[in-house]
């Protein structure tokens, strides 16, 4: 595994607990909406999206 796509999978978990923090504190509906999408645009972009 390289260091850019370690360290890409670093923030991603660091992303993950700073956004769990926040809905946990703030439990709003379309705030956890907002919060899934986010999460699911970056899960795409650093495990399914390939460049060319």
């Amino acid at each position: 595994m390289s260091l850019e796509k370690f360290l890409s999978i670093v923030a991603f978990i660091l992303l993950c607990v700073f956004l769990s923090f926040l809905i946990r504190y703030v439990p709003l509906l379309d705030l956890g909406a907002v919060l899934a999408v986010t999460l699911l645009l970056a899960a795409y972009d650093l495990f399914i999206h390939k460049p060319e």
